[in-house]
């Protein structure tokens, strides 16, 4: 069984997508996280049905996240 804190550990300076709660999909490199999936992204890039925007770095909400895919 993989665990999710481990797959965050070995996804750490890679890209990852995350699909949030507002069906907004989050594209960047994973730097950071802690135990509540809060997570910090570099060069990130926000897709929407309607357009793809850069948005740099960010702190995330684990609340708010829904998916975090590798």
């Amino acid at each position: 069984m993989v665990m999710p804190l481990a797959l965050l550990e070995k996804s750490l300076n890679k890209r990852v997508t995350l699909t949030l709660k507002d069906s907004r999909v989050l594209e960047g490199r994973l730097i950071g996280y802690d135990e509540f999936m809060n997570v910090v992204l570099e060069d990130t890039e926000e897709r929407t049905a309607e357009q793809t925007r850069k948005i740099g770095s960010v702190i995330l909400r684990g609340n708010n996240v829904v998916c975090i895919s590798p």
